[in-house]
Parts: C-alpha cells; structure tokens; sequence
C-alpha cells in the first residue's frame, strides 16, 4: 500500500482544512494509506519523510525553516513524489527560494481578484495527466506564477483579463498546471485551489489534482523498475 503525508495549516483563507480532508478521500479511494498532519513538525524526521510515496503540501504562507526545507527537498530528490495545488505549495514560504526551486514556480499576483471568469486550456498531447481532457470555465482568482524554464506545462491561462500594469505587455499564456523532476522525485502543480470549492464548481480540476497526485506518487516505483543509483544526488553542492 502506498503512503501519503498531507501537512496543513498556515492562512486560513486558503480553507486548508478543507482542502487537505478533500484530498486525503481522493488518495484513500485510491488504496493510499495518509498521514494529515496539521504543522510543520512533520519535516522534522527526515527518514520518515522518506517511507512516504507522495507529499501533498497545504500551507499558505508562513516561513519554513531551513532544516526542514533540507528534510523534504532531500525526500523528494529520492524519489517521494509532490503535489499541490495553489493555496498550499506555489503561494508557501514566499522566502525559501529553494522551495520555489524544488516546486517550479510562486505566485505573484491575481489581477481583478476572486471571481473572476476565465478559461483553463489544456495542452494537448502524450500525458497521462491530461489526456482525454478538455478546455474547461473557473470562476476565482486568475493567478499570475512565475515559472521554472524547466517546468511541462499542461495546461495555461491567458492574460491579461482585466487592466492592470501586466497589461500593457503583449498577451501571455500562463502556466496553470505543470509537472517537473527534483532528482529522481516528480514533483506536480496546479494553480487553481483558492477556495476549496473550486474543485466541486470546476470538475476538471479535481481530475487534474487526482491524477497529478497519482503521477507524482508513481516516482519510487519507476525507480525501482531502473535500477537507479539513489546516491547519485547524495552529495550535490549546497546552494547558499
């Protein structure tokens, strides 16, 4: 049986209570067994981070301290799989750039605010996460992510949408969901998750979310199929 650690907490705007009960249902229906977790001591354990299949991060804002961005960076370069979505892991620890790192991109902004009406559109093409999906309507914030060169993106959003000072560039396609590799770790981001409604008013949304989770969960298994050396990244050089 797969395990899964969710941990929450941070603004409570987010509803991160919400949203992590939302996806320890969508793991469980899926044979996962998940530790929810409200805090940050959980990334305290390094060695039991890394018995975990998938993190799922719910946790707006706050500061993450160093040891513990050490812990789950390092869990994840193993092979423990990542997923999120925006009120939890792309708007996190605003000042642990390596977190921005590891998890490909931050929120910067949501001109107009909540309620607005926009459109997902999906990238098309040989991903399991998106395939047989189609563009779909949100009403919410319209979220602005600076972003990982790095990053496949599956699925975008045009701005701008309403006059701010974004809108005197030209018109640009921003990510909404991605997907990246830290280490041997898959690490998946979607940015919608403002209200936990969302994902009852968007029905795309939550397949996106649950398929991403399951991708991202997938990473030990293709590790073991390969016979990778699991030290390779044991000794990379510190970034700061």
């Amino acid at each position: 049986m797969k395990k899964a650690l969710i941990f929450y907490g941070g603004w409570i705007g987010h509803e991160p209570d919400k949203v992590s009960l939302r996806f320890q249902g969508i793991l469980e229906r899926n044979g996962f067994e998940v530790d929810r977790v409200e805090g940050l001591e959980c990334l305290a354990d390094r060695e039991k981070l890394l018995t975990y299949d998938l993190i799922v991060p719910i946790y707006t804002c706050e500061t993450l301290l160093g040891e513990y961005e050490a812990n789950v960076s390092y869990a994840v370069s193993r092979g423990v799989g990542m997923a999120g979505c925006h009120g939890g892991m792309c708007d996190a620890f605003r000042n642990s750039t390596q977190w921005q790192f590891m998890t490909g991109g931050q929120w910067v902004s949501h001109p107009g605010g909540d309620g607005i009406p926009y459109t997902v559109n999906i990238c098309h093409g040989a991903n399991p996460i998106t395939e047989g999906l189609e563009d779909f309507q949100v009403s919410s914030e319209h979220y602005y992510v600076h972003i990982d060169p790095a990053i496949e993106i599956l699925a975008t959003t045009r701005f701008p949408l309403v006059n701010y000072y974004h809108a005197s560039n030209k018109p640009v396609d921003v990510p909404v969901a991605w997907t990246k590799f830290w280490g041997y770790g898959r690490v998946f981001y979607c940015s919608l998750g403002h209200h936990d409604d969302v994902f009852d008013n968007s029905p795309t949304a939550s397949v996106l979310m649950e398929r991403g989770m399951l991708w991202a969960a997938g990473g030990k298994e293709y590790i073991e199929a390969h016979d990778f050396d699991l030290t390779k990244y044991d000794n990379t050089a510190k970034m700061y």
